[in-house]
């Protein structure tokens, strides 16, 4: 039966030794410990998330004395095709998979699974999120670990009611296809903000494809076509930042969320060029992927498709000191 773990802010993460008072028993325990290798397939080490998550394990794999065969796929889910074969090629003893895109990581779900390969997928969901709940883990991982998204959209959809309760006209810039994000943070968004009295008509919606100045040029043309939006929603913190450049520009009243809590976002909510973000702590979660691998290989916590996730809360400027950036 698939089990959904909720792991709060402040992650314990790490704590995996053997107790006990020591002595000749200990220190022949300790000297015939399996030294595990993983192999991670990350989606892209340019881009600050992934290769915040990417720091976390690093991080966690040397207190935990694993070591880590990194594989970069640049963003190219064809690229993470065969660095995931060339993984399998290498027979390690388990595998974190951060997905490119969402459809084609189900097939190297697959062939991990063929390949006896224990495999945690990291931060984003394997499978079609059209037709997959995010907490329906896909058949065959040892566990998801992410970020709760749609619930992360819900909070940014309580953000928008609580600057705008009347609601009113909105855009959505959305993240590149492919990324199970793009449906996710936008999923509970709506429902929330209606559910605080707030509804809200989407009107236009364009990719920024996760980054400031095609997410720039985006709320450009989404302004010049729907002037009178009131609220635009940015699936990501490096697009609102860059949605907040071009409401200046139009000298818009638009407010703006964001989501992600990085370092230019948490800095906007500060000086007020966005309203509001919900802060993802990347470091940590991979920490916290790691650590479920781990324990999982040791047998100190076996997992089937379970669902591992943290406390990501909404940030305003009223309690912006809640969101430390990891990125």
């Amino acid at each position: 039966m698939k089990k959904a773990l909720f792991v709060a802010a402040a992650l314990a993460v790490g704590a995996t030794a053997c107790g006990g008072s020591g002595g000749d028993g200990a220190t022949q325990a300790a000297s015939e410990k399996k030294e595990y290798t993983i192999g991670v397939s990350n989606l892209g080490l340019s881009f600050p998330f992934p290769s915040a998550i990417g720091k976390g394990i690093k991080d966690e794999a040397a207190k935990l004395g694993v070591k880590i065969t990194e594989l970069d796929a640049q963003g190219k889910a064809d690229k993470q095709s065969n660095d995931v074969q060339d993984l399998i090629a290498q027979q390690p003893d388990g595998v974190l998979l951060l997905p490119v895109d969402s459809g084609v990581a189900q097939g190297l779900a697959d062939k991990l699974k063929a390949s006896n390969i224990p495999t945690v997928a990291v931060a984003s969901q394997v499978g079609d999120p059209k037709t997959r709940q995010l907490k329906d883990v896909y058949p065959g991982l040892v566990a998801l670990v992410t970020q709760d998204e749609p619930a992360a959209g819900g909070k940014a959809g309580e953000i928008a009611a609580q600057i705008l309760p009347e609601g009113g006209k909105m855009a959505v810039v959305e993240g590149a296809a492919g990324f199970a994000e793009v449906v996710l943070r936008y999923q509970d968004f709506p429902k929330a903000a209606e559910a605080k009295g707030a509804k809200f008509e989407v009107v236009a919606r364009q990719p920024g494809d996760w980054v400031q100045d095609k997410a720039q040029s985006a709320c450009q043309n989404m302004l010049a076509s729907n002037p009178d939006v009131k609220l635009f929603y940015a699936e990501s913190d490096d697009m609102a930042v860059g949605c907040a450049k071009a409401v200046k520009s139009a000298n818009s009243t638009a407010k703006i969320v964001g989501i992600g809590g990085s370092k230019l976002g948490v800095d906007a909510v500060t000086s007020g060029d966005i309203a509001g973000t919900v802060c993802f702590k990347p470091e940590d979660l991979g920490k916290l992927a790691l650590d479920t691998l781990y324990k999982h290989l040791t047998g100190e916590q076996k997992q089937d498709a379970a669902f591992v996730t943290y406390d990501t809360p909404a940030i305003t400027k009223d309690n912006v000191a809640d969101c430390t950036p990891q990125w």
